[in-house]
């Protein structure tokens, strides 16, 4: 299965329309979301007016969609569910693929939606137990796991989540996709398990994730 990965949209409708059609030439059998469709709705607009629109974008490609919300999407939460394309606490499986996740994530802002730590791993145990008997796993959270390429700031900080590391290291997925640190776009592993943070979409980024007998492979593409 080929995955093309999408994050932190930020309200940028126009770029998502431009998107859909670049990762049409590149192919891909599902699309994954790990969250920050909106932020601060523009003029005229509600949030989800913008998140309802992004998901029907999404929708529109006519391929499996995997959404979590972002720390600023707490108010699109239904929408997702709605569409059914949450696994925000949930999971979905894709053909041999078991999707689960939680979004959100701690930031010193105070934004939308913070989970702490221990409502993250409660969320993430509850999905897995959804796909627990999925041939391949892949786990997805806006938050990134801690003390990776896909969490640190230009300073070199790591502001990631140690919860979403350690279930990582504990559930053995065979990928990991996250987002929210848009400096920590890459790839990077941890024990076998692939970790992808594709960037911020309106930078013209994506990330191609592929399961093919067993084997994962993960990289950065370039949009524009």
């Amino acid at each position: 299965m080929r995955i093309a990965v999408i994050a932190d949209i930020h309200n940028d409708t126009e770029m998502m329309m431009q998107s859909l059609d670049k990762l049409k030439e590149l192919g891909f059998d599902a699309i994954v979301c790990p969250g920050d469709f909106t932020d601060i709705a523009p003029r005229g607009f509600t949030q989800e007016d913008v998140g309802r629109l992004l998901i029907e974008e999404l929708k529109s490609a006519g391929k499996p969609v995997i959404c979590v919300p972002g720390n600023m999407d707490l108010v699109i939460i239904p929408l997702l569910e709605k569409g059914g394309v949450s696994v925000h606490g949930l999971g979905k499986t894709v053909g041999e693929i078991g999707f689960y996740g939680f979004g959100g994530a701690k930031t010193p802002f105070g934004t939308a939606y913070e989970p702490d730590e221990a409502e993250i791993e409660a969320g993430l145990r509850k999905a897995y137990e959804d796909v627990k008997d999925a041939k391949y796993k892949i786990q997805v959270t806006h938050n990134p796991p801690f003390g990776t390429k896909v969490d640190m700031l230009p300073s070199g900080m790591h502001v990631g989540s140690k919860v979403v590391r350690r279930l990582i290291e504990e559930l053995k997925p065979e990928a990991a996709v996250c987002a929210h640190i848009h400096e920590g776009r890459g790839v990077d592993e941890l024990g076998r398990t692939k970790i992808i943070n594709p960037g911020r979409l309106p930078e013209g980024y994506c990330g191609i994730l592929e399961v093919k007998d067993g084997v994962v492979t993960a990289e950065i593409a370039g949009l524009i």
